[in-house]
């Protein structure tokens, strides 16, 4: 119930077009999305998230990715990993 209640409050924000949540093998487990683009969504970005964790820990194994920020012309898309979870936001840039 409070995974629904944080997943309504961002979905309520202005400018939010998407809510995805993942799970650590990067299988939909939620999403407010139709189920192809949902896939493409949450597989390319578990990849990228992935690569992007593993990155920040090269660089220094102390430090670990708490958050990534992706902005392009059409949309920002921000994942916030967990240990069992990835939540994926996409909206709009000017919002």
């Amino acid at each position: 119930a409070e995974v629904e209640e944080t997943l309504k409050r961002i979905q309520a924000h202005k400018g939010v077009i998407a809510t995805i949540v993942i799970n650590a093998e990067g299988i939909p487990v939620r999403t407010t999305l139709d189920n192809s683009t949902t896939v493409q969504y949450a597989g390319l970005l578990h990849q990228l998230t992935m690569k992007a964790r593993s990155t920040v820990r090269d660089i220094d194994p102390q430090n670990e990715l708490t958050f990534l920020r992706i902005r392009s012309k059409k949309h920002e898309i921000m994942v916030a990993p967990d240990k069992e979870y990835l939540l994926i936001v996409i909206q709009n840039p000017g919002e």
